[in-house]
C-alpha cells in the first residue's frame, strides 16, 4: 500500500505527539506492506525525515512561525477563517490526484484529499475541557476536529477510554474508532548512577535524590495539587528528595510558578524548564520517584517512560491513565491531595512496594513498542484500503 503521512508535528520542542510521528514514520518504514511512504508538511512533500534532535531544531523557525499566523488568527474569527481556507485549499492542491494513497493526519488535521483518509485523535481535551487550554486554540481546533471528523475514513485513537469519549461524544459507531497504544522511546532504559551521576551534575542534581515530574506547565497537569500535597510531606522527606519538575513553560500558569518559586526557597523544589532530548532519559533514569497526577490524559507517555528507565510510580486514576499504568503504579484520585501525599510518601520510603513497583513498571512498559503501534496504523490502512475495493 502506498501512504502519505503528515510530518508537520515533529517540531521543537519535540512533545509526546512529535514524539508519536516521528516513531511512527521511523516504524512504517520498516513495514514490507508499506510500499510507499511520503512525507507531507504545510502544504508540500518533503523528501527526508528529521531524525532525532535534528527534527526537533531542524523544523524550529517554519513550525514557530505557523503557529504564530495560527494564534494570531484565531484572535479574531474573520482571520481564521481566511487562514483556515487559504491553508486548507493549498494542502488539497498539493494532494490532488494521490486518490491512491491512504493519507493519514497523526495531530487531529486532515486536509480533503482523493483517497481514503486517517486521522489520529490523541484526546478531547479542547472540547471536553476548554479551560485547560489557550482561547485561540480552543477557536482553532474546534473546526478543525469538526472537520477532520467529516473527512476521515477511519479515526485513530491511542487509548480505548478516548476511543469510547469520542464515539460518545460524535455519536459514531466504535467499528469507525481504532486504537493503536503508544510506546515509550528506547532512550528510557535503568542507568547506572555512575553513568547518571555527571549529567545530572549540570542540573545540580545527585541520582536517587528527587522526585520528578516531567511534562508541560499547565492547569491540565495539576501541578498546584501536586505542590500542595509535596508541601504536606514531612519537612525532611521532602528536602531530602525534593520534587523536581522538567518541561516546557505551557501557558496559563502563573499561579503554578509561584507557588514553585516559594518551594524553590523553601528548600523542597525545582524547575528545570525544558530539558534537551538527550538528558531527559538520564533525568528521568536518575529520579526516586515520578509523579504524574494528570486531570486529563488521552495517553500519559512519561509513566512508561519512567516505568522504563526503572523508576516507581505515583499517578492519578484519571482518563487513559489506568490503560498506560496497568497494575504497575500507585494510583489516586486526581482531586484528592491528602491521597497524593499519602502516596507520595509511601513511593519514596516503602522499599518492599518500591521493589514491586519496579519490577512491575519494566514488565508494564514492556508490553508497549512502536514496532506494534506501526502494525496495528498499517492495519487501520488496510481496512479503509479495503471499503473502497
Amino acid at each position: 500500500m502506498k501512504v502519505i503521512l503528515s510530518v508537520e508535528p515533529i517540531r521543537y520542542p519535540l512533545t509526546g505527539i512529535g514524539r508519536y510521528t516521528l516513531e511512527l514514520a521511523r516504524n512504517l518504514s520498516q513495514l514490507k506492506d508499506v510500499e510507499e511512504l511520503r512525507y507531507f508538511s504545510d502544504a508540500a512533500f518533503v523528501d527526508t525525515l528529521p531524525d532525532g534532535m535534528e527534527a526537533a531544531s531542524a523544523t524550529a523557525p517554519a513550525s514557530r512561525m505557523l503557529r504564530l499566523k495560527r494564534e494570531v488568527a484565531a484572535r479574531f474569527p474573520f482571520l481564521l477563517n481566511i487562514y483556515r481556507r487559504r491553508v486548507d485549499t493549498a494542502r488539497t492542491d498539493t494532494l490532488a490526484g494521490k486518490g491512491d494513497y491512504v493519507y493519514h493526519g497523526p495531530n487531529f488535521y486532515l486536509p480533503k484529499t482523493d483517497g481514503p483518509a486517517v486521522v489520529t485523535m490523541h484526546d478531547l481535551s479542547v472540547l471536553k475541557m476548554p479551560q485547560f487550554h489557550p482561547p485561540e486554540r480552543v477557536a482553532f481546533m474546534t473546526r478543525e476536529v469538526e472537520v477532520a471528523m467529516e473527512r476521515a475514513t477511519a479515526i485513530i485513537t491511542v487509548s480505548d477510554f478516548i476511543r469510547h469519549e469520542i464515539a460518545a461524544h460524535f455519536g459514531l459507531p466504535l467499528e469507525r474508532i481504532f486504537t493503536t497504544s503508544l510506546a515509550g522511546s528506547a532512550d528510557f532504559f535503568a542507568r547506572d548512577q555512575a553513568i547518571t551521576a555527571p549529567i545530572l551534575a549540570t542540573m545540580g542534581l545527585k541520582p536517587g535524590g528527587y522526585a520528578l515530574y516531567a511534562g508541560t506547565i499547565e492547569p491540565r497537569k495539576n501541578l498546584e495539587r501536586l505542590l500542595a500535597a509535596y508541601e504536606a510531606l514531612p519537612t525532611t522527606l521532602r528536602t531530602r528528595f525534593p520534587l523536581v519538575l522538567a518541561g516546557y513553560k505551557g501557558w496559563n500558569n502563573a499561579g503554578i510558578h509561584a507557588r514553585i518559586r516559594q518551594a524553590t526557597a523553601e528548600g523542597w523544589a525545582r524547575y528545570l524548564g525544558y530539558v534537551p532530548e538527550e538528558a531527559l532519559p538520564h533525568l528521568f533514569a536518575g529520579a526516586r520517584l515520578f509523579a504524574f497526577p494528570s486531570l486529563y490524559e488521552g495517553f500519559g507517555l512519561p509513566v512508561l517512560e519512567a516505568m522504563a528507565s526503572g523508576v516507581p510510580v505515583v499517578c492519578s486514576n484519571a482518563a487513559s491513565l489506568p490503560e498506560v499504568a496497568g497494575n504497575a503504579a500507585l494510583m489516586v484520585q486526581a482531586e484528592d491531595v491528602e491521597g497524593l501525599t499519602a502516596a507520595l510518601e509511601r513511593g519514596l520510603t516503602d522499599e518492599a512496594w518500591r521493589d514491586g513497583a519496579i519490577a512491575a513498571g519494566f514488565s508494564q512498559a514492556a508490553r508497549f513498542s512502536w514496532a506494534r503501534c506501526a502494525r496495528e496504523t498499517a492495519d487501520v490502512y488496510r481496512h479503509v484500503l479495503g471499503q473502497r475495493a
